[in-house]
Parts: structure tokens; C-alpha cells; sequence
């Protein structure tokens, strides 16, 4: 005789233990992820962005109201 269960499957939702983890196992130590680059091109296009006029002429009258 078998046990009834609402939900046979406890790991429904979840990745098995052998897959997660396992692209960062195979991860020389020490080496960046592939994605690691694109990103910090993303962030250093995104720093590197002038800032917007209305932003600078908010800032401007905001020095302006603390004299």
C-alpha cells in the first residue's frame, strides 16, 4: 500500500541539487563569470553619461537657495 500525498514531487519548483551550483563549481578560481565584463561596460556607459540640463539647473538652484 502506498501513501497519498497532495505533492509527490517535494522539489517542484527547485533546480536539483546537481545543477544548481554547478556552473560556479566549473569556475577556474579566480576567473570572471562571462557575463562580468559586459556588465562593467554597462555601468562604466552609464557613469560616463553627461548629466541632464534640467538635473544641473536643479542642482544650480539648489546651491543658489542655500546661500
Amino acid at each position: 500500500m502506498s501513501e497519498r500525498s497532495d505533492n509527490p514531487d517535494k522539489t517542484e519548483g527547485k533546480a536539483p541539487a546537481a545543477k544548481t551550483g554547478a556552473r560556479r563549481a566549473a569556475q577556474p578560481k579566480g576567473k570572471k563569470p562571462e557575463w562580468a565584463d559586459g556588465l562593467k561596460r554597462l555601468y562604466d556607459s552609464v557613469v560616463e553619461e553627461p548629466l541632464p540640463d534640467t538635473f544641473k539647473d536643479l542642482l544650480s538652484r539648489l546651491d543658489d537657495d542655500q546661500s
